[in-house]
């Protein structure tokens, strides 16, 4: 009885209560605000479909957690400062551009050197003091007839490099005023030689003090020409005699000329320029090790500056954990007429830009700017095979795989950045920064063939993308 009571009461109440019933509307749900993208992405593919290019994919920061891989990147560890990104300004680059129209030059250098987003920002240049094998001929800043010398450096000019290398550094300098510059020389006057030849042989050691002298000359030289050289190089690659020019120097070789020598003559004339040494492949360490290890050369060395034709990048580190107290720099690697777009892409940005920034380098510099379409100007016995980033034909330019592993730093990355902490993982590797303004900048390499989607984590969020098989982006937020 007490049950249909119950009941009869819960019938009634449904009844009367019945339009207390949450009304159906029409009205169709709140939509979501559109997602921000945080994250730009530029990216280059292997197959070349694909050149630097920023993509429209919206990328954005979230708490959300997935299940893909993470790529951390930490901005409160940092490392070393970015000097710069660049190539070497060869004698036969200068050359090359200096014969283009007027009109297709400036654009040239604009897209080159400016600092704005029209750019690829190079900041970073090293050039030969004298010849380099990619000169048109061989010389140096004190030629001079057989069987002569000129300890007082009385002949000592420029004049081989007024034609074409100084005006153009001049005007690069009017577009970026901050650019740094590395002289590195292959050969000092044959005349300082034991073999009296370009190629090969050793400094007399009657001439060192006359050798420091010509250094400091040509610092002075340059600076009148509104040239600051940051930064010079002992000797280009000293174990490889068998370029034209060239010169073979040991490392107590350097170590006694810097010491007792080139050190002093600066500190004399009040020069600051970075004093370089080793300036070689990865495949000898020791060589810069036992320099640094003569603590009276030490005092006047700033750094040690590695090529990678033998030996691995991990070499850098090997020098920083000997003397962390000196600087590295990454100053040459060239790719060759025999290369692939898609091989030199990988392999260049593995090394070049990732492995040495990780490595602790200043900068990341390929070799040679530009070439013309049969990879000339180059001396009798010079590189006939260095494909420049650029191939320049009268007043036309194509874009080489240089010009594309050099931008996808260098145009993101200006002098300043510092290197902050990013980890690995699968076939990403990837490199960061922070730049003056603050932003991050994170390059990466996907070494597989297939596509990898992973998380930017920074600061506890994550944001998602995918990155193409074969391909390199790099990612600014």
């Amino acid at each position: 009885m007490k049950f249909l009571q119950l009941l009869t009461t819960l019938t009634t109440t449904i009844f009367l209560c019945g339009d207390c019933a949450p009304k159906k509307t029409n009205n169709p749900p709140a939509e979501q605000p559109p997602a921000v993208n945080e994250v730009e992405m530029w990216l280059t593919k292997a197959d070349q479909s694909v050149l630097l290019q920023k993509q429209n994919a919206v990328i954005s920061f979230t708490a959300n957690t997935n299940n893909h891989i993470n790529i951390d990147v930490d901005s409160s560890l940092s490392f070393q400062p970015v000097d710069g990104f660049g190539y070497t300004l060869t004698g036969g680059s200068a050359y090359l551009i200096n014969r283009m129209s007027s009109a297709a030059k400036t654009a040239l250098l604009n897209e080159l050197f400016t600092t704005d987003n029209s750019s690829i920002g190079i900041s970073y240049l090293r050039v030969s003091i004298g010849a380099s094998d990619l000169s048109a001929e061989v010389f140096s800043y004190n030629d001079l007839p057989p069987s002569q010398t000129d300890v007082t450096l009385s002949n000592f000019s420029l004049s081989k490099d007024t034609v074409d290398l100084i005006p153009l550094l001049q005007q690069i300098r009017s577009i970026n005023p901050n650019i740094k510059i590395m002289g590195s020389p292959w050969s000092p006057p044959v005349w300082m030689k034991d073999n009296n030849s370009s190629i090969g042989g050793s400094l007399l050691p009657q001439y060192y003090s006359v050798y420091a002298a010509y250094f400091v000359k040509y610092i002075q030289a340059m600076q009148a020409k509104g040239i600051p050289v940051d930064a010079i190089t002992i000797q280009n690659e000293p174990q490889h005699g068998g370029n034209n020019p060239s010169m073979v120097m040991s490392a107590a070789q350097q170590a006694e000329f810097i010491k007792n020598h080139l050190g002093p003559a600066f500190q004399t004339a009040g020069i600051t320029t970075k004093i370089i040494i080793w300036d070689h492949n990865c495949d000898n360490p020791g060589y810069p090790i036992a320099v640094l290890n003569d603590a009276a050369a030490k005092q006047y060395i700033n750094g040690s500056a590695f090529h990678l034709y033998a030996g691995d990048i991990t070499a850098l580190s090997t020098v920083r954990s000997a003397h962390p107290d000196k600087a590295l720099y990454f100053t040459e690697q060239w790719t060759g007429s025999n290369g692939t777009f898609d091989g030199d892409l990988k392999w260049h940005i593995k090394n070049v830009i990732i492995g040495s920034m990780r490595n602790w380098s200043r900068v990341a510099l390929e070799w040679n700017l530009a070439n013309d379409p049969t990879y000339g100007p180059h001396t009798p016995g010079g590189c006939t095979q260095c494909k420049g980033a650029l191939t320049i034909n009268g007043s036309t330019v194509n874009k080489n795989v240089g010009y594309y592993i050099v931008a996808h730093a260098s145009k993101f990355v200006p002098a300043g950045s510092v290197r902050i902490a990013s980890y690995l993982a699968g076939n990403l590797q990837s490199v960061a920064f922070k730049r003056p303004d603050g932003k991050k900048v994170l390059i990466i390499l996907n070494e597989g063939a297939s596509s990898e989607t992973f998380n930017i984590r920074y600061k506890n969020k994550w944001a998602v993308t995918t990155i193409p098989g074969n391909a390199v982006a790099t990612y600014i937020w």
